[in-house]
């Protein structure tokens, strides 16, 4: 059964769109004069990387730039979001900016707005340079002001046709997958480490907003953030007490203090790690926000365990509840009750649902097609409980699907895939899914709603 999707929920305007990032599509990793991140280190760590994948050629998109803006106009989009990588535009983490580097993102933005789509760029997806890596990372504070100089640089050069910015993509990853739980870049598994580079990320966000500004007037800025609807796995008070303690660890410690509200005293408690909080630092962090950012894959069902790691729980299996190829919940009411929850609780002017998207393994058929139904049917699900969110006041502006095309998928290597499209990685051949054909047709079908709604006003 087809989801019903409200499009008349939805803005004449809506940014119908895809995402990707620079380390998982762009490949080249070493050429015009970009440095390795601190994905590259990890990516070749023995063991770090399932089939012991690295990104150094991924989707070639640096050389296939042109085309994927084909595939981008073959589903009727107009929206992309992309990310700079931090190395190549200043390979030494700070000082001289690389010229090459910048023509790069120069060129790929030029070739969206010459095809009629809008650029939102992230300036920082997790690429860390090395170099800055080897001076202590995200833990040291000097990090969050050379992200603000790196902003500057690229708002400088773009700013000009770029309206549309986001200063970090899911810090929580960064923090705390990067510094506690050790499965991510840098690979640390440390909860001192993991609370100060947190804050330093934040802090980073504030210095960036202020730079993009400054170098680009007019700039609209965000922060996007990965969440997800917890609940209790009973009515107990040590599982309700945990659900609290997770919601805290994935959602409140990083909307509230860029809200101004201050990190969350309760996990303050929870983690017992000295902020290095100083002066001002509250009023940098919360930057006044133009949009917020969700990125929604799979709800949460936690339960008490007090010998457990940080936060003290458990994640609980819901017996029948279907799940995609990364063993995640698929539950599309999530996705509205977060979206209503930065309505009402969060105060948000403009939502982005800015990832969105499920993994399977995909084959191609012998005729040369991708049947990917149990996608197709996750696309249908999540877009019609955005549009039941949008006709509940949430004001949604756009949605972007994770992903335009098959990537590196972080520690998970080329086994997972999550594109609209299907990359063979030995001649780089890009298929288009029957989930990306539903989604052009979903995009075409909101173009004529809209046309018929302008005529009659």
């Amino acid at each position: 059964m087809t989801e019903t999707i409200d499009l008349a929920a939805l803005p004449h305007d809506f940014a119908w769109g895809t995402a990707t990032s620079a380390y998982q599509v762009e490949g080249a990793v070493d050429h015009d004069g970009r440095t390795p991140s601190i994905w590259d280190t990890f990516s070749h760590t023995p063991g770090k990387i399932d089939g012991d994948d690295h990104g150094d050629t991924a989707c070639d998109h640096y050389h296939r730039w042109r085309d994927d803006i084909g595939l981008m106009k073959r589903l009727g989009s107009n929206a992309y979001r992309l990310s700079v990588a931090w190395p190549r535009i200043v390979p030494g983490g700070d000082g001289p900016v690389n010229p090459k580097g910048l023509d790069f993102y120069d060129q790929l933005v030029d070739g969206l707005l010459d095809a009629g789509i809008t650029p939102s760029v992230t300036v920082y997806h997790w690429d860390l340079p090395q170099v800055l890596q080897d001076r202590g990372g995200w833990p040291e504070r000097d990090t969050a002001h050379h992200l603000g100089a790196y902003a500057s640089a690229v708002a400088e050069r773009l700013g000009d046709r770029v309206t549309h910015w986001t200063t970090l993509n899911e810090p929580l990853c960064s923090a705390w997958i990067g510094h506690l739980e050790g499965r991510m870049a840098p690979g640390l598994t440390d909860l001192t480490a993991a609370v100060r580079a947190s804050y330093h990320l934040l802090l980073g966000h504030g210095l960036a907003a202020q730079a993009i500004r400054a170098a680009a007037p007019g700039a609209r800025v965000g922060i996007v953030n990965n969440l997800s609807t917890i609940t209790p796995a009973s009515d107990r008070p040590e599982d309700v007490a945990a659900a609290r303690r997770a919601d805290g660890h994935t959602n409140r410690w990083w909307l509230d203090p860029v809200h101004g509200r201050g990190f969350p005293a309760d996990m303050l408690d929870v983690y017992g790690v000295e902020l290095p909080e100083r002066p001002g630092d509250r009023e940098t962090i919360a930057a006044p926000l133009d949009w917020l950012g969700l990125n929604y894959y799979f709800p949460a069902m936690v339960a008490d365990d007090p010998a457990g790691p940080v936060p003290h729980t458990r994640q609980v299996r819901r017996p029948g509840v279907p799940r995609t190829g990364m063993d995640w919940e698929v539950d599309a009411n999530g996705i509205e009750a977060l979206l209503l929850r930065l309505t009402h609780e969060y105060g948000a002017r403009k939502l982005y649902v800015t990832e969105n998207g499920s993994s399977y393994p995909d084959v191609v058929r012998a005729d040369g097609t991708v049947h990917d139904p149990e996608r197709t049917r996750y696309l249908e699900q999540h877009l019609a409980a955005c549009s039941r969110a949008a006709r509940r006041g949430a004001p949604l502006a756009g949605y972007y699907a994770w992903s335009l095309m098959d990537n590196f998928e972080w520690a998970y290597g080329y086994d997972k895939r999550f594109g609209l499209f299907h990359v063979d990685y030995e001649t780089q051949r890009r298929t288009i899914k029957t989930s990306g054909r539903r989604y052009a047709d979903i995009i075409s079908e909101h173009a004529r709603h809209a046309a018929v709604s302008s005529t009659r006003r």
